[in-house]
C-alpha cells in the first residue's frame, strides 16, 4: 500500500519535553498523514518512547505543538487524548495482570458510552485474536509474553483509534512471535488505521513502514520514504548493522 497524500493527521511542531531537570525533546518536528505507518527509529536514550508519551498526554511538553485532526492537544490529559482518538499500546506490554483477559480488553474501551457497541467489539476482537477468545477468563498475568503483547494490541484498538501507537512492540519476543505481533500491526494498518511506531528493529520496521524518521539526542536528524532510509549510508551503519 502507498503512502496517502494530504494534510497530516498528527503534527508535532518544535516539542520541548524533559523529565526534571533532564531534556527528553529538543525540538521535535513530526508529522503523520491518514492512514500512513511511519516509524521512529534511533538509540536508546534518543527521545523516541518520549515521543510516543508527549502525543498520549503521559509527558507534558513544556514548548511548541502537538496537533491532531486539526486539533491542539498538547496539555490535554491522557484519557482526553485517548477519547479524542489516540491509542498509546506502551513498551512492555503493562496489561492489568491481575484482571481477567476480558477484563483488560474492557480497560481499553473505558472512555467509551456506547456500551452495545463495545459488547460487539470486544466479539469482534476476541474473533481477530483467536488464541485470546480461547483465555477470556484467565488472569493477564498468566498469559505468555506473546498473548500479553496481543492483549495490550486489542485493548488498545478497543478504544475504537484512528492513530496507534505502538511502543517497541517486538521487545522480548520470540522471533516467531515478533512475525506474528508484526503481522497484526500491519494488518491494523490495512483496516483504516494510521500507525505511529517506535520499534528497535529497525530493519523490520522499515521494510512496513512508509516513512521513517531517524531520532538523535531529542529532535530529528533524518526523515524520508522508508525504502530511501533503508538505502541511506548513515542508517545502514548504525542502525542496521552495516
Amino acid at each position: 500500500m502507498s503512502a496517502p497524500d494530504g494534510p497530516a493527521l498528527l503534527t508535532l511542531e518544535d516539542v520541548h519535553a524533559a523529565y526534571g531537570p533532564v531534556a527528553a525533546l529538543a525540538g521535535l518536528d513530526l508529522a503523520v498523514r491518514p492512514g500512513e505507518l511511519v516509524c521512529l527509529i534511533g538509540a536508546n536514550g534518543a527521545g523516541k518512547s518520549s515521543t510516543l508519551r508527549a502525543i498520549s498526554g503521559l509527558l507534558r511538553a513544556g514548548r511548541g505543538r502537538i496537533v491532531f485532526d486539526g486539533r491542539e492537544i498538547g496539555g490535554l490529559e491522557p484519557a482526553e487524548i485517548l477519547r479524542a482518538g489516540i491509542a498509546h499500546c506502551p513498551e512492555g506490554r503493562r496489561v492489568f495482570p491481575h484482571l481477567t483477559v476480558d477484563e483488560n480488553l474492557a480497560m481499553g474501551a473505558y472512555v467509551r458510552r456506547d456500551r452495545r457497541a463495545v459488547t460487539d467489539d470486544l466479539e469482534r476482537v476476541c474473533e481477530h485474536f483467536p488464541i485470546l477468545a480461547e483465555r477470556r477468563r484467565q488472569m493477564a498475568g498468566t498469559l505468555s509474553g506473546g498473548e500479553q503483547q496481543m492483549l495490550a494490541i486489542a485493548r488498545a484498538l478497543m478504544a475504537r483509534p484512528r492513530l496507534m501507537l505502538f511502543d517497541e512492540p517486538s521487545l522480548g519476543l520470540a522471533p516467531t512471535v515478533v512475525e506474528t505481533t508484526f503481522g497484526i500491526i500491519a494488518d491494523i494498518r490495512r483496516r483504516g488505521t494510521t500507525v505511529l511506531m517506535v520499534e528497535q528493529n529497525a530493519y523490520l520496521a522499515l521494510r512496513m513502514a512508509d516513512r521513517g524518521y531517524v531520532m538523535e539526542t531529542g529532535r530529528i536528524v533524518l526523515e524520508g520514504p522508508a525504502a530511501e532510509l533503508l538505502a541511506n549510508d548513515h542508517v545502514r551503519r548504525a542502525y542496521l548493522g552495516g
